[in-house]
């Protein structure tokens, strides 16, 4: 099968697979964290195992007499697997716009492929049964590599699917037993990750959420009966809100910070707490009380300094934000609402935040140590912050900054170790401060290498009781592991 053209279409067909998986099942998606998805990963996995079989044999091997039928067969298979596939995604899940072009642009490219390709399965079909090697350089050495990949995602996507059962979380209700009945509750951020659970909470415990967003579709994904609107001009003086949560901003560790992206970063939490500001001046009704995000890069980069809610803050950039939109904030009060600004420290999930974009990575074996790995990550389980948020909006004698953090920080290093053990998989990587500071800047000093030893100390004094204060059992239950591996007692305390 020496024919140039045909080789260039498998290669097409290669690079724009890798683009759908990498960037859409493993990036925009995450589908191995999904239990939604466990058909689709099953199929997935089953394609992908065909797909390692055909490059291979492709690559090294002319198929004749029967193996050309059974290779026939397997073209066949993957077709009809992919049929399910798209019916499968199409009633489990909202596809990007990207992918869907994506998978047109692959089912023409792979009719081409097997329009060129049946002459030499009908001309092999006739001979005798037999492999016969050959070897077509570097298009050989490509199918290689490429059928390694296939086989690396069908195992890991087969493994994936019988995870999925076991990747459930609690009852939300639970979650703001603290609350007073029938509260009317306004959510700014209501559809990112912290978002999409309190909202979850809030409506299955019985109140009345009103969540304000920018893109509607990101609103199909949260539960009902919620209100949704676009714009707070869309909200009435004579509109009723016992609480305002302000989660709105935008992210700070997903790209380098130009100055554009700073002030982006600023811009967007101040203004949208200006907005609450007025809107709370023409309600008729004021709520009682405001949950304004904050973030534990209040307190700048302190090394091994214990941190509580009295501590001063150092120098950076991530103060000049959590400052700047913790001010803004403070501003409401005088409006006779009782303000709380939540620093909340990192914040594991399969769903989002810094834990998901760690899991792929780790799943095959790429994950490591940040620079030197003694630097602090005060972390907090996603349940335990809404039921932070939760327990804060009833308390009514809790007001000003409040350390949303579990009681035990840990060092990277241990971090790293612990989230290794709940994928079984090894971290033995090391990524230099001077790589990360080469490739992300100012973002990886402070967001990577830098970090905050912080204490709950108010939550702790006022009686909050934290279902996850370990991080080793939380990530275990986060991430559904079935199987640990042994832990010593030292290993257990650090982490």
């Amino acid at each position: 099968m020496d024919n140039p053209l045909l080789w260039t279409l498998i290669s097409i067909q290669v690079f724009m697979g890798a683009f759908d998986t990498l960037v859409h099942h493993e990036g925009t998606e995450r589908l191995a964290w999904r239990p939604s998805q466990k058909t689709e990963l099953r199929l997935h996995g089953v394609r992908n195992f065909f797909y390692a079989v055909i490059f291979l044999c492709f690559g090294w091997f002319e198929p004749h007499g029967a193996f050309t039928i059974a290779l026939a067969i397997i073209l066949g298979l993957e077709v009809l697997i992919t049929l399910w596939d798209f019916v499968e995604e199409d009633m489990t899940r909202r596809l990007p716009g990207s992918e869907r072009i994506n998978h047109t642009l692959l089912a023409l490219n792979y009719g081409a492929i097997l329009a060129l390709a049946a002459p030499y399965l009908w001309a092999w079909s006739t001979l005798p049964t037999a492999l016969v090697p050959v070897n077509y350089d570097w298009w050989s050495v490509m199918a290689t590599l490429s059928a390694v990949g296939v086989g690396l995602f069908s195992a890991r996507d087969l493994m994936a699917a019988d995870r999925s059962t076991r990747l459930t979380t609690g009852d939300p209700v639970t979650l703001v037993g603290d609350l007073e009945p029938g509260q009317h509750v306004l959510i700014t951020g209501g559809t990112g990750f912290i978002g999409q659970r309190l909202v979850q909470a809030l409506v299955s415990g019985g109140h009345y959420v009103t969540v304000l967003t920018r893109d509607l579709r990101k609103a199909e994904i949260l539960i009902h009966p919620v209100r949704i609107i676009t714009s707070l001009d869309q909200i009435h003086s004579t509109d009723r809100f016992d609480a305002i949560v302000n989660l709105a901003g935008d992210p700070v560790a997903n790209g380098l910070w130009t100055a554009r992206k700073r002030a982006r970063i600023i811009d967007s939490r101040v203004e949208m707490t200006r907005a609450l500001e007025a809107l709370i001046q023409r309600l008729d009704h004021r709520p009682d009380c405001l949950i304004n995000g904050s973030a534990i890069g209040w307190y700048g980069l302190r090394q091994d300094e214990k941190l509580t809610e009295s501590s001063p803050p150092s120098p950076a950039f991530v103060h000049q934000v959590c400052d700047t939109w913790e001010s803004a904030a403070d501003k409401i009060a005088a409006h006779g609402v009782r303000v709380v600004t939540l620093r909340i420290g990192l914040v594991p999930g399969v769903e989002g935040g810094m834990l998901a974009r760690l899991l792929t990575p780790f799943e095959f074996c790429g994950g490591g140590i940040l620079g030197n790995g003694q630097q602090w990550m005060s972390w907090i389980e996603r349940d335990d912050i809404v039921q932070i948020i939760a327990f804060t909006l009833a308390r009514r004698d809790i007001n000003g900054p409040v350390n949303a953090t579990a009681p035990e920080p840990v060092r990277n290093i241990d971090f790293t170790h612990a989230l290794a053990r709940a994928l079984n998989r090894p971290a033995f990587l090391r990524f230099p401060e001077w790589l990360l500071a080469g490739l992300a800047g100012d973002m990886a000093r402070e967001t990577m290498v830098g970090g905050q030893r912080v204490l709950p100390s108010q939550l702790l004094q006022n009686g909050f009781v934290f279902a996850h204060p370990k991080l080793t059992p939380a990530l275990r239950s986060i991430t559904g592991t079935r199987s640990f591996a042994p832990v010593s007692h030292t290993q257990e305390r650090r982490a």
